[in-house]
């Protein structure tokens, strides 16, 4: 999902390394092919006191959206690189991004833990 109209979109901030590359113009920035710039726009942030029942069902209109959106991988790797904190962006909603960030820090600290245990494996071998 694009960002709501009282940010800026920074784009700059997506590494290039990680963002899939499709058949499509180059120079072109990924959300200039996003679905959600066109009539939904409104799908996708929580307006004040929402109640619950609503955002469920408005959240899940987001996702569907989504659902067919040809750069939804660029987007969800922008919500969770910047990290967007509002928000439906890539299909994903604020809370399920924290989740997602929260199991790639606990891998990230597993590979390193593990790497840590093969070095010291290695130089007790070779002592």
């Amino acid at each position: 999902m694009l960002q709501p109209p009282h940010s800026s979109l920074q784009v700059a901030a997506v590494p290039a390394q990680r963002v899939p590359v499709r058949d499509r113009d180059q120079d072109a920035p990924w959300h200039t092919e996003a679905v959600c710039r066109r009539d939904e726009a409104g799908l996708f942030f929580a307006p004040s006191k929402e109640p619950t029942a609503a955002r469920l069902s408005r959240e899940e209109a987001a996702k569907r959206v989504c659902a067919r959106c040809p750069v939804m991988v660029e987007c969800r790797e922008h919500a969770l690189l910047q990290p967007e904190p509002y928000g439906v962006w890539g299909g994903l909603t604020a809370a399920e991004r924290r989740v997602v960030l929260a199991r790639r820090r606990r891998r990230d600290l597993e590979l390193k833990k593990a790497a840590r245990a093969a070095a010291a494996s290695r130089i007790a071998a070779a002592g």
